[in-house]
């Protein structure tokens, strides 16, 4: 714990080591005594957490060395004992900004200690308003929240931005583990909702038989065990943003009732007739192609039009370049940070791994395999061994074709040119090559 600095000024060398002692049964206390106002003005770039100040000093009047310290430190609190009981003086200086006053007698230092815990109190309890302000404001950050400098990822912060001007709805796709709630998440809280509800839902892990009570509600006796009213997702989430989440896995008896909630912007509950009025955002993530599914007779095109709204679409990791390795970086620090395992590094041999993989598991994928080589590593260096990582046969391997070693090598370099912005660099350091080669290649027209 932080020690909590005290300054004490009192010229009775008796009675300030007095206060002293008392103060100092709290381990947590770092104090420092003074005798005259100047000793205690000079020291004040030492930032002193609170202050006792005797009404009477030598050199300065208690109330006048008080202004001095809030020229210099405007927030610092000041508590005065005096050995006067004046009710005018008290009140003036209480008026003032002054945290106590205290009336020096038998009963001061433990007035004093008692003084000292409340104003602490209420000190941390500033810090932890102003520290929910920053986090409320920062937290959800786009830059903050999704973590990268890629351009494609570049692209969807455009998109996001957009999208939280406006209360239109958002159609989120992406594979699995991309990080399509956290997008939804970033949206809402920097939007004009963001002081309202956000409520997920996720299609795919609640019960058929229970979707239609969580998102619409239900009221007393509607079915068996329905022994109290309950409000549904779409209530909860009024005023605020609801979140659908494999929107795709939704019935088709069940999506003709959303539609209809969202044409009408209202919802009845489950066994009820109050229809209660919605102004809810709705945002939906699906890792499928929609058009696809309406193609199979799985999703209703008519609900499709409804939800599509703005499309922002997650790229997988394996096409957004260094940002791997951003995200390895941050994952790291964030996972030792918790752990207190201190300052983690990256060989350059795992850097070149963990580019070279194709991560068909996404961000999630990424972040539990630096988890584990944080844990697994030697003196504070993740090396290649550390990346516990099974590479798979990619879908879209080459097929081969009459064409020489050469035409190969070009389609190669092309086609990690393309995934890392054309990043020349960067591209050479994961195929290890040459840079020299690359750029001959561009030269040459065989990249083209």
């Amino acid at each position: 714990m932080n020690e909590y600095n005290i300054f004490i000024v009192e010229d009775d060398p008796w009675y300030g080591e007095i206060l002293e002692y008392h103060l100092s049964l709290n381990p947590d206390y770092r104090l420092t005594r003074f005798t005259t106002a100047k000793e205690c003005l000079d020291k004040m770039y030492l930032q002193p957490d609170l202050i006792t100040v005797d009404f009477s000093l030598p050199d300065m009047a208690g109330d006048k060395l008080y202004q001095k310290i809030r020229e210099v430190n405007s927030q610092v609190p000041v508590i005065v004992i005096s050995s006067q009981d004046k009710i005018a003086v008290a009140v003036d200086l209480l008026k003032n900004g002054v945290s106590d006053y205290l009336v020096k007698d038998s009963a001061t230092k433990d007035l004093l200690w008692n003084s000292i815990i409340r104003i602490k109190e209420n000190q941390n309890l500033k810090k932890e308003v102003e520290v929910l302000k920053e986090e409320l404001g920062q937290k959800f950050s786009f830059e903050k929240t999704i973590i990268g400098q890629s351009g494609t990822l570049k692209k969807v912060f455009a998109m996001m931005d957009k999208a939280s001007k406006t209360n239109i709805n958002i159609s989120i796709t992406g594979e699995t583990g991309t990080g399509k709630e956290v997008v939804a998440k970033a949206v809402h809280y920097n939007s004009d909702r963001k002081k309202k509800p956000f409520v997920p839902v996720n299609m795919a892990a609640i019960p058929r038989e229970l979707i239609e009570s969580e998102l619409f509600g239900h009221e007393k006796g509607a079915f068996t065990g329905a022994v109290a009213r309950k409000s549904g997702c779409f209530e909860n989430a009024n005023g605020g943003t609801i979140f659908l989440d494999e929107i795709a896995e939704l019935d088709l008896s069940l999506q003709s009732k959303l539609l209809r909630v969202l044409q009408e912007r209202e919802v009845v509950r489950v066994g009820g007739n109050e229809k209660v009025k919605l102004d809810v955002r709705v945002i939906v993530a699906t890792h499928k192609h929609l058009a696809d599914e309406i193609k199979r007779g799985n999703f209703r095109e008519d609900l499709y039009y409804r939800i599509m709204g703005l499309p922002i679409e997650l790229p997988p990791l394996r096409d957004r370049g260094n940002d791997v390795l951003i995200l390895a970086r941050h994952f790291a620090d964030d996972f030792a940070k918790q752990n207190k395992l201190g300052s983690i590094t990256i060989s350059k041999e795992a850097k070149t791994k963990l580019l070279r993989y194709q991560f068909p598991g996404n961000v999630r994928e990424l972040k539990a395999i630096i988890e584990l080589a944080v844990v697994m590593c030697n003196d504070n260096e993740i090396t290649a061994n550390e990346i516990n990582i099974n590479v798979v046969k990619r879908d879209d391997g080459i097929v081969m074709e009459d064409k020489t070693l050469r035409e190969y090598t070009c389609e190669i370099v092309k086609y990690y040119l393309k995934k890392n912005n054309d990043d020349v660099l960067l591209t050479a350091r994961i195929l290890d090559i040459g840079k020299s080669t690359i750029y001959k290649m561009i030269q040459a027209g065989e990249l083209a």
